[in-house]
C-alpha cells in the first residue's frame, strides 16, 4: 500500500546536502558519517516514488559507525531521525541474550519503537484537535461556574452571564478562583515483571487490569488555571481516534523508523577467546538479531510490524573486536561501514565554538539565569581544548565527552557562588583555566578520578 502524502514529504523536505548541512549545526566533523547517513535517508524518500511492487524489492542500507566513544555516533542518528521526523530508538545490544538465558528479547526493540510512534503520532494529532478541544475545555468551565438550575429552560439573561464569563475566563480574570470539577482518575498502575521473551504476556497482563479497573470520574477541588489544563488534555484525548493513531504509528514505524544499535561490538564472539560467562550467548544474540534486521514481522499489542524497511545503524568501538568478528550473515546486512575520525585540539575547539547547542553557550545560558555573566575568551577556549587532548591522550580517550568533565570542574566554583556573589561579569581565559586546572592535570593520580 502507498504511503501517505505527509510521510512521503517528510523524507523528501532535504537533499543530502542540506541533511549534511543540518547535522554540521550539532556535530563537528565526520564528513564521511554524515554523507552515509544523509544517502541512506533520501534513498528512503526516492523508495516512496516508486510503484509498489518496487517499493517491497528495495531494502535500507544498514550502516555500522566505527570509532571511539565521544566523537558523534549516537548524535548523528540522533539529530537524523530529529530531521525525517522518524520513530528513533537508540538501545545497547549488549542490553540483549539469545533465547534461554535471562535478559532482554531482541523483539522488545521493535516494541519500544511501536510505543515511541505511538507517542508522536499522539501529540501531532493533539496538536491538530487543540483548539477545538480549547473551545470544548471552556465549555464545560463555564458549566462548572454557572450550572443550569434544573426544571428551567436557559433565560436570555442567564446568556448574557455566560458570555460575559467567557470574556472574564479568556482574560484570566477567573484564574485563582477555586471550583470543583470532574475529572478522570487513572485506574490502578500495574507493572508487570516477565523473563526474557515474555513481553507479549507482560502487556496482555496490563491490559487485562486496565479492563478489569476503567478509569473513573473524581471530583476534585482545584483552581480555575489548573482546571483548564487537565479538562483541555481531556477533551484532546477524546478527540482523537486511537485507532487512526495505531495505524499511522505501524505504518510510520515500518516505512521511517530507525534503530541505533549501539555497542554492537560487544556482541563479537572475539577470535581465539574461550566460551565463559556471558561470552555464550553473544553469537546467539547476533542469530536473533539476523531475521529482525533482514526483516521480519513483529507481533506488538498495537498491531503486527514488517521490519523489512526499517533503517538499522549499529555503532561500536571495536577496540577488542573487528567488524568481521559479526557472523557473516549479519555482517551482510549492514552493508555501508564509515570509519569515524578521532577528534583532536582543533576539534575541540570547533566543538565548544561552533555547534547550536555547544556546551559553552549552556554553560552562559545556566549562570545568567543568576544573573551572572560568563564570557569565554578564545584563549580560554584554546587551553580547555588542549587540556581535553592532552587528558585524553594520557587517560582513556572518551572523545568530547572529556569536555563535559572539564568544563564542569571549571566552572564548579562559580556555579555554586552565583546566586550570592556580587562578582557578575567573568571572563574565562587561559590565566583563569590555567588557575583552576593547573594542580589537576599536573597531578596524574588525581586528574584519573576528577577529570
Amino acid at each position: 500500500m502507498k504511503t501517505d502524502q505527509s510521510l512521503m514529504a517528510a523524507q523528501g523536505a532535504l537533499t543530502p546536502k542540506q541533511i549534511v548541512e543540518e547535522l554540521d549545526k550539532y556535530v563537528v566533523g565526520q564528513k564521511n558519517a554524515k554523507k552515509a547517513v544523509a544517502v541512506a535517508l533520501r534513498n528512503r524518500w526516492r523508495r516512496l516514488q516508486l510503484p509498489d511492487k518496487l517499493q517491497e524489492e528495495i531494502s535500507p542500507k544498514n550502516i555500522i559507525l566505527i570509532g571511539p566513544t565521544g566523537v558523534g555516533k549516537t548524535e548523528v542518528a540522533r539529530r537524523l531521525a530529529k530531521l525525517a521526523g522518524a520513530p528513533f530508538m537508540k538501545i545497547e545490544a549488549s542490553k540483549f541474550t539469545e533465547v534461554g538465558y535471562v535478559g532482554r528479547d531482541v523483539e522488545s526493540m521493535v516494541r519500544d519503537l511501536v510505543e515511541i510512534a505511538i507517542a508522536m503520532v499522539k501529540a501531532e494529532k493533539k496538536d491538530a484537535v487543540l483548539e477545538k478541544a480549547r473551545r470544548n475545555a471552556e465549555e464545560r468551565l463555564l458549566d462548572i461556574l454557572l450550572p443550569k438550575k434544573p426544571g428551567f429552560s436557559e433565560e436570555s439573561s442567564d446568556s448574557s452571564t455566560r458570555e460575559k464569563f467567557r470574556r472574564m475566563l479568556a482574560a484570566g480574570e477567573l484564574d485563582e478562583r477555586e471550583i470543583e470539577a470532574d475529572v478522570e482518575e487513572q485506574g490502578p498502575q500495574v507493572e508487570v515483571l516477565t523473563n526474557m521473551g515474555m513481553d507479549e504476556l507482560g502487556m496482555n497482563i496490563g491490559d487485562m487490569m486496565k479492563n478489569m479497573f476503567p478509569n473513573r470520574k473524581k471530583k476534585r477541588k482545584m483552581k480555575v488555571k489548573e482546571a483548564r489544563t487537565v479538562i483541555e488534555m481531556e477533551e484532546a484525548a477524546r478527540l482523537i481516534d486511537m485507532e487512526d493513531v495505531k495505524k499511522d504509528a505501524l505504518r510510520r514505524v515500518e516505512q521511517t523508523g530507525i534503530i541505533f544499535l549501539d555497542e554492537i561490538d560487544k556482541i563479537c564472539a572475539r577470535e581465539g577467546a574461550a566460551h565463559k560467562g556471558g561470552d555464550v550467548s553473544r553469537e546467539g544474540v547476533q542469530r536473533d538479531l539476523l531475521p529482525i534486521v533482514e526483516g521480519s514481522t513483529v507481533n506488538t499489542k498495537h498491531g503486527m510490524v514488517n521490519t523489512s524497511h526499517i533503517l538499522f545503524i549499529a555503532a561500536g568501538a571495536f577496540h577488542m573486536a573487528k567488524p568481521s568478528d559479526l557472523i557473516p550473515e549479519l555482517q551482510g546486512r549492514f552493508p555501508i561501514r564509515v570509519e569515524m575520525d578521532s577528534l583532536e585540539m582543533e576539534d575541540f575547539i570547533r566543538i565548544l565554538k561552533e555547534p547550536e547547542n555547544a556546551l559553552t553557550r549552556q554553560y552562559e545560558a545556566l549562570l545568567r539565569a543568576d544573573g551572572v555573566s560568563v564570557e569565554f575568551a578564545d584563549s580560554g577556549i584554546m587551553k580547555i581544548a588542549e587540556i581535553a587532548t592532552e587528558v585524553n591522550r594520557s587517560l582513556e580517550n572518551i572523545g568530547a565527552r572529556r569536555l563535559h568533565t572539564i568544563l564542569e570542574k571549571l566552572l564548579e566554583e562559580i556555579s555554586f557562588e552565583a546566586p550570592d556573589t556580587s562578582e557578575k561579569d567573568i571572563m574565562i581565559d587561559d590565566t583563569y583555566v590555567e588557575n583552576h586546572l593547573r594542580g589537576i592535570v599536573e597531578d596524574r593520580d588525581l586528574s584519573k578520578y576528577v577529570l
